[in-house]
């Protein structure tokens, strides 16, 4: 593994996400998740969040080599982004409706489903150019 990759693929995730993370739930759709009873916490505890951000991006930069197969690095990445998203949104979205009382479904997974798209789209895109495409063999 590339150590040079692996930290430079991490730090954009998690840069990334945090912005995108910070714009969309504090800013532009704050009152909605209020609203929605959701994300109510005040003050957030944002190093839960960074921790839980590093950690993602530790192991998306960790795992993408391995799944990187493709000539073109940005689309092999957002291919990724999109399976890794998928399994990602099932517990930040799927279980978390299950688990608490959302005030109205459709506006929760419009609005979540939308953000992992964004986030997951936009990380796999950067990892995927980060790690550029595969040495031959």
């Amino acid at each position: 593994m590339d150590a040079r990759k692996f930290v430079l693929a991490t730090l954009a995730y998690v840069g990334m996400s945090f912005a995108l993370g910070f714009g969309w739930h504090l800013l532009l759709f704050r009152e909605t998740y209020q609203q929605l009873g959701i994300y109510t916490r005040e003050p957030p505890l944002f190093a839960l969040g960074l921790t839980s951000m590093v950690l993602q991006g530790m192991v998306l930069a960790y795992l993408y080599p391995m799944f990187n197969r493709g000539a073109r690095p940005w689309l092999s990445g957002i291919r990724f982004g999109l399976v890794m998203g998928l399994f990602l949104w099932s517990v930040a979205v799927l279980a978390h409706a299950a688990k608490s009382t959302v005030s109205s479904m459709p506006t929760f997974f419009t609005l979540s489903t939308a953000f992992h798209l964004i986030q997951f789209v936009a990380a796999g895109a950067l990892i995927g150019w980060i790690h550029g495409a595969p040495a031959r063999r």
